[in-house]
């Protein structure tokens, strides 16, 4: 079993949000395959014109909140209509869902404040991200 079907089984069994934990592995599976991984995904953000806002999330401050049509300008149909078309979900609930989501996530995976290193994340901080939103945390 890999790491993306590991996490799907957990998800379908967490106590979390189901909308979230439903697209959690859509979402993970985009974000490793996106040119440069979450690094490319912030700098998306960034010439998208959401610079401040996505540094929020990765940084240690609050987060700044981000709508379901920015989201769409810089992660583009395509993407949405893959997340959706992963999670069974309608792209309209998988915007709604990633509006609340994403910056939460995002803030999982940087801690510290910083991006980690390398292009693809590595399993632990996707078991512990998966682990911090079951928890509520």
């Amino acid at each position: 079993m890999n790491l993306l079907s590991s996490i799907a089984s957990l998800a379908g069994g967490s106590g979390a949000s189901g909308g979230a934990m439903a697209l959690l592995p859509a979402l993970l599976a985009q974000v490793q395959k996106y040119p440069g991984g979450l690094g490319g995904l912030v700098e998306a953000f960034q010439k998208g014109g959401l610079g401040e806002v996505v540094a929020s999330w990765i940084g240690t401050g609050p987060n700044l909140p981000v709508s379901g049509e920015q989201l769409r300008g810089v992660l583009g149909n395509p993407m949405i209509d893959e997340i959706a078309q992963a999670s069974g979900q309608g792209s309209a609930e998988v915007l709604d869902v990633l509006s609340r989501f994403l910056p939460q996530a995002i803030d999982k995976l940087t801690p510290d404040g910083q991006l980690p290193k390398g292009e693809a994340l590595n399993a632990g901080s996707l078991l512990g991200l998966l682990s911090s939103l079951s928890a509520g945390r």
